[in-house]
C-alpha cells in the first residue's frame, strides 16, 4: 500500500483524543471504507437505547430493572433524587472509612492498625477489585490487599495462613448474601479468626443489599460497617461501586481520580457522532471482525505488568455480557466474544506463534502505555532501555501479525494512573453496552451463570442422600449404581464422582473399595 493511502486509512479509523490522553487506532482491522453508513441507522438505534438506559428505562426486562451504573459516576443523571443522593452518601462514606482506619481512629483490638485486607467475593466482587489493585499499586500502600474468590479449600487455608489476622479488615461482598463461594469463605476466615482468639465481627465489613442474608448476619455479629449494594448495579460493573471504591480506598487509592476519568469517558462516549466516540468505535470493530455473531476471539494483549489482570477483567465483562443464547425476542441466536491474553511481551514467548501462523479466528487488542515508568530506566544497549524494548515488541508483533492479515487494533494510553483505569473500565463497559444493542441481547442478565449454580445445588443434594443412603446400608456399604437406586437417582456416574470426591477426602464418613469398574466400586462408610 503507498505510504500515503496508508496514510490516509490510518487517519480515517484513528480516534485521537489529547485531553483524555487515550488514542483508539482501528486502521488495521480491515473494515470497509462505506462501513459507518453501512451501520449508520443500527448505531442511532444504539446511542437511543443507550440514552433511555441512562435516563432509568428497564434495561434488563428479564429481570425488570433499571441498569445505573452509569450514575455511579455522575449521580446527578440518576433518575431519581433518592437515588442520587444514595450514591453520594455511599461515596463519602466510603471516604470517611478508609480515612478513619488509615489514621488509626477505627483499629483492631489487638494491633495497633489494620495493615492488611482481605476482600472475599466471587466475578465481579473480586475480579475488579484485583485489577484496579494490581494495576495502582504503590510502594506507599495503605493496606496491602488479599483476596477469597474461589470456594477451594486448599486456596483459601493457603490466605489464610499467611494472614496476621490481629491486623486483616476482612471485607465480604455478595449482593444476596447467599452466593455459595463468598458465604463459604467468609465461614472459613470466621473460623480462623475464632481459633486465633478473635472476633470475626470487630475485623470484618459487610457489602450487600440491604436485608440480604449477609446483611443480617453483619447486624447480628457486629461488623464494623455496612455499605449497600443495589439492584440497578451488576456485578461485572460494579468496580465503581462500593465493591471497588472501598477496597481501593482502603489501599490508599485515589478513588475520586478514578471515578473522574470514568465520568470524562462516560461524556465522551455520549457522543453520537461515531468518529467521536471510542466505545462506538470499539462496538462496530468487534461487530465487523466476528460478522455480527462473534466469529473471532479478542484477544487482549496489554504491554504493561500493571495491567495484566485487564483481560481477565474484560473476559467476565464481555463474555457474561454478550454471551447469550437468546436475543430479546426470545429467539435462538447464541451470541457472544470469547476472551483471553495476557500480557506483551509474555505472550510473544506463548501463542504469538498460533496468532501469526496458525488459525485466524481471532482479532487482538493491543494495549499501550506510553509512560515506561516513574523515571526512565538504564540503558540496556547503547541509547536502547529495556522500556523501548517492551515499546519494540510491540510495535514488531503488531507489523508482524498485520504483514500475515491478521486484524488488530491498538489502544494507546498515556500511563496507568487512577484517572486511566477509571477510563478503560467505563470505555469497556459503554462499548459492550452498545454493541449488544447492536446484536440485540441483553448484555445485563446472566442466565447460564443461574443454571450453573442451580446445577450444583442438585449435586449436593445428590450428596446428602448418597450420604444418608450409607448410613442406612451400615458396614456393607454398596455399589454406586445401588447406592444411587437408594438416594432415588437415576445418575449413576454422578454418583460414582461425589462418591470419589468423598473417600479422597479424609473425615468424609466414606471409604473406598475396588470393584470390576468404577461404577462397580463399593463403597462403605468409613470406620471411626
Amino acid at each position: 500500500m503507498p505510504v500515503s493511502e496508508s496514510w490516509k486509512r490510518y487517519r480515517t479509523w484513528l480516534y485521537d483524543s489529547s485531553e483524555l490522553g487515550l488514542r483508539l487506532d482501528l486502521s488495521r482491522m480491515n473494515l470497509p471504507g462505506d462501513y459507518l453508513e453501512t451501520m449508520a441507522a443500527r448505531m442511532n438505534g444504539a446511542f437511543e437505547s443507550m440514552d433511555a438506559l441512562e435516563r432509568g428505562a428497564i434495561a434488563n426486562p428479564d429481570e425488570g430493572r433499571m441498569v445505573g451504573h452509569y450514575w455511579l459516576r455522575a449521580p446527578e443523571l440518576a433518575p431519581s433524587e433518592e437515588i442520587a443522593a444514595a450514591v453520594r452518601e455511599t461515596r463519602d462514606r466510603i471516604l470517611e472509612f478508609a480515612g478513619d482506619v488509615h489514621r488509626g481512629k477505627l483499629r483492631p483490638a489487638q494491633a495497633d492498625r489494620f495493615r492488611q485486607v482481605l476482600v472475599i467475593g466471587i466475578g465481579g466482587s473480586a475480579l475488579g477489585p484485583q485489577f484496579v489493585g494490581g494495576a495502582l499499586r504503590t510502594l506507599q500502600i495503605e493496606l496491602e490487599p488479599h483476596f477469597l474468590d474461589n470456594t477451594d479449600p486448599d486456596g483459601t487455608q493457603r490466605v489464610l495462613q499467611s494472614l496476621a489476622l490481629e491486623s486483616t479488615l476482612t471485607i465480604v461482598i455478595s449482593k444476596s448474601g447467599g452466593t455459595p463461594e463468598t458465604r463459604n469463605g467468609m465461614l472459613e476466615a470466621s473460623a480462623v479468626y475464632r481459633q486465633r482468639g478473635l472476633e470475626f465481627g470487630p475485623h470484618a465489613v459487610a457489602i450487600t443489599q440491604e436485608g440480604s442474608q449477609l446483611d443480617r448476619f453483619a447486624v447480628e455479629n457486629g461488623f464494623l460497617a455496612r455499605f449497600p449494594m443495589w439492584d440497578w448495579v451488576g456485578g461485572r460493573t460494579s468496580e465503581l461501586s462500593a465493591v471497588g471504591l472501598l477496597p481501593a480506598a482502603l489501599q490508599g487509592i485515589d478513588v475520586e481520580a478514578l471515578l473522574d476519568g470514568a465520568a470524562r469517558m462516560d461524556r465522551v462516549t455520549r457522543n453520537h457522532d461515531v468518529v467521536g466516540n471510542p466505545a462506538a468505535l470499539l462496538a462496530l470493530a468487534w461487530y465487523h471482525a466476528g460478522d455480527g455473531k462473534g466469529a473471532k476471539d479478542m484477544v487482549i494483549l496489554p504491554y504493561k505488568d500493571r495491567l495484566a489482570l485487564f483481560s481477565r477483567y474484560l473476559q467476565q465483562l464481555v463474555m457474561e455480557s454478550l454471551g447469550k443464547e437468546q436475543d430479546l425476542d426470545g429467539k435462538s441466536v447464541h451470541q457472544g466474544i470469547a476472551v483471553y491474553g495476557n500480557k506483551g511481551s509474555t505472550d510473544q514467548h506463548a501463542y504469538v506463534q498460533q496468532l501469526r501462523e496458525g488459525v485466524p479466528n481471532f482479532f487482538v487488542t493491543f494495549v499501550q502505555v506510553l509512560r515506561d515508568a516513574e523515571t526512565r530506566g538504564i540503558e540496556v544497549e547503547e541509547g536502547i532501555t529495556s522500556g523501548d524494548y517492551l515499546n519494540g515488541f510491540l510495535l514488531g508483533t503488531r507489523r508482524a501479525l498485520h504483514e500475515n492479515g491478521r486484524p488488530s487494533l491498538t489502544l494507546t494510553v498515556a500511563d496507568v494512573s487512577p484517572a486511566t483505569i477509571g477510563m478503560l473500565i467505563a470505555l469497556y463497559e459503554r462499548a459492550v453496552g452498545l454493541y449488544a444493542t447492536l446484536i440485540h441481547v441483553n448484555a445485563y442478565h446472566q442466565p447460564g451463570v443461574e443454571a450453573g449454580k442451580q446445577a450444583a445445588a442438585a449435586v449436593l443434594d445428590l450428596q446428602r442422600a448418597l450420604l444418608r443412603a450409607l448410613t442406612l446400608r451400615g458396614d456393607r456399604g454398596g455399589t454406586c449404581a445401588e447406592l444411587a437406586e437408594s438416594a432415588d437417582s437415576a445418575d449413576v456416574e454422578t454418583a460414582f464422582l461425589i462418591l470419589e470426591h468423598l473417600a479422597a477426602n479424609p473425615g468424609s464418613g466414606v471409604a473406598r473399595a475396588s470393584g470390576p469398574t468404577p461404577f462397580d466400586a463399593v463403597y462403605r462408610p468409613e470406620p471411626d
